[in-house]
């Protein structure tokens, strides 16, 4: 692994990485994250008794359409045929959503902007719905679980604690 920062060119200036020369793999990408917030928004989030309707739905579409969307927000991303995106919820006692996003392509780089992408615009959707009733949730962390494919290898956060 080299220690120059592949983002930046011989003058110093952002560039976008040349991936001509890498192989063509399979990638994916899970990001986590979380929302916390009052007990009474949790409650009406699993009753679906949000007045702007389902949060959860409207958040996982909203997730889908980040990941799809991740090279025209973020600058040095390339734009990637997305081949799985999968969003998923759970929950953490009584006041915390959790998030998790899954990518998948097969491309010469890998997708865990798209993860993390899609996992922070879930929540924030989360909070857009919510808001009316709780300006005080609490995003994050948001964090890379795991990624496989590429040169680098795989990564395994779980393995790392």
């Amino acid at each position: 692994m080299t220690d120059r920062l592949t983002h930046f060119n011989e003058q110093n200036r952002a560039q976008m990485v040349d991936v001509s020369d890498k192989q063509v793999t399979t990638r994916t990408a899970v990001a986590h994250s979380r929302v916390q917030m009052k007990p009474e928004t949790m409650q009406r989030i699993r009753e679906g008794t949000i007045s702007k309707g389902d949060v959860l739905a409207v958040a996982q579409v909203a997730g889908i359409m980040a990941a799809k969307k991740t090279a025209d927000i973020i600058p040095m991303c390339h734009p990637l045929p997305l081949t799985k995106i999968n969003i998923s919820f759970g929950y953490e006692g009584e006041d915390t959503l959790l998030i998790e996003a899954e990518v998948k392509t097969t491309g010469k780089t890998g997708v865990e902007m798209e993860a993390l992408t899609a996992a922070s615009v879930v929540g924030l959707t989360v909070y857009d719905m919510c808001k009316a009733m709780d300006k005080g949730m609490i995003l994050g962390p948001t964090y890379l679980q795991s990624k496989t494919g590429g040169k680098n290898g795989d990564f395994d956060r779980s393995a790392q604690e």
